[in-house]
């Protein structure tokens, strides 16, 4: 298997969690540190032994690490975050704004490449595999539509906005999927559906002591990108109602392509999700990812890249003999 690769966390929330917990289940990695703006010794690691440093060390190459798993936001961290960091290191990130994504694409590329460093963006499972799995169905299927459905579940990324919000003390968001609209397309039937027609938003808001709630819920519902083309509820809770009922972090979501491959002949590709934690399972996937960015890097790939450009083999710790043996 050679050397292990050498991993580096930015940033310790929930997804900084769930990125150590996987290195843990992957024999063929290490984790060479948690990089954080808190001060260090202030941050609870899952292990005592994992090293602990302030981000200011990422201020310059290091010899140390081999890909660098950006776990900040969308809103705020990974924009500045992902094209500094690319300067000086491999990295893989989860940007999940999906209007932005070319953009942030172009702002990541150009630093990597003139670094020789191999950057993987929007990386997770919506983008990152549900993207895929869009790209199969309408490859396979060229006449048809494609639908995405998340949840139930709590979306970090719109979970994460609602907190940046002035007057909110903390918060969560829960994306509602259609029932009647899933049914539709399950059927066949191909409806013309809008982003307000397939889900909804619930909000659930402990506000800042002093703060308007009525110009925090508006901040809220107007938000571009993240509320403004849908049916959004927000209610404000307490902040013990809020770890009570909203600690837990489930999600989930469907890719259907409703296509025909001649006169009445349907065909309906359906992939799925459920997910007890979110963020766990989206570090997962960064982490599989940071593996296939370490092997390309390596091969002299170098920019920014996303999940249509890396080949399944290089997630797997598997030779590609032991994958056209096994899984083939």
């Amino acid at each position: 298997m050679g050397d292990a690769i050498r991993i580096g966390i930015v940033g310790y929330g929930n997804l900084g969690r769930g990125v150590e917990l996987a290195i843990a289940r992957n024999p063929d990695m290490v984790l060479a540190g948690v990089f954080t703006r808190r001060p260090p010794d202030q941050v609870a690691t899952v292990s005592a032994a994992t090293p602990v440093h302030g981000i200011e060390a990422l201020d310059v190459p290091r010899a140390d690490i081999d890909v660098l798993v950006l776990c900040g936001g969308s809103k705020d961290d990974l924009p500045a975050q992902g094209p500094g960091l690319a300067a000086r290191f491999n990295t893989v990130d989860s940007f999940d704004t999906h209007a932005r994504i070319p953009e942030y694409f172009d702002a990541v590329d150009a630093p990597a490449r003139a670094a020789g460093r191999t950057a993987l963006v929007a990386c997770g499972w919506d983008p990152g595999l549900f993207s895929l799995n869009r790209v199969f169905g309408e490859a396979l299927l060229p006449e048809g539509e494609t639908y995405t459905f998340w949840g139930r579940g709590l979306s970090q990324g719109h979970s994460d906005a609602i907190r940046r919000v002035p007057g909110v003390a903390a918060g969560v968001q829960y994306t509602l999927p259609s029932d009647a609209a899933m049914a539709q397309v399950r059927g066949g039937a191909r409806p013309h559906l809008s982003t307000r027609d397939k889900h909804t938003r619930h909000c659930f808001v402990v506000l800042e002591d002093g703060a308007d709630a009525g110009q925090v819920r508006q901040a809220i519902v107007s938000m571009p990108h993240y509320f403004d083309q849908y049916d959004t509820r927000v209610d404000f809770i307490s902040a013990e109602q809020l770890a009570r009922e909203h600690s837990a972090m489930p999600h989930g979501g469907f890719v259907i392509r409703s296509g025909s491959t001649a006169e009445d002949v349907s065909q309906v590709v359906e992939y799925s999700l459920k997910l007890d934690s979110n963020p766990q399972f989206t570090a997962s996937v960064l982490v599989a990812y940071a593996r296939a960015v370490y092997r390309m890097n390596r091969a002299g790939q170098v920019g920014a890249v996303t999940v249509f450009d890396v080949a399944p083999g290089l997630l797997s710790p598997r030779s590609a003999a032991e994958l056209r043996r096994d899984l083939l």
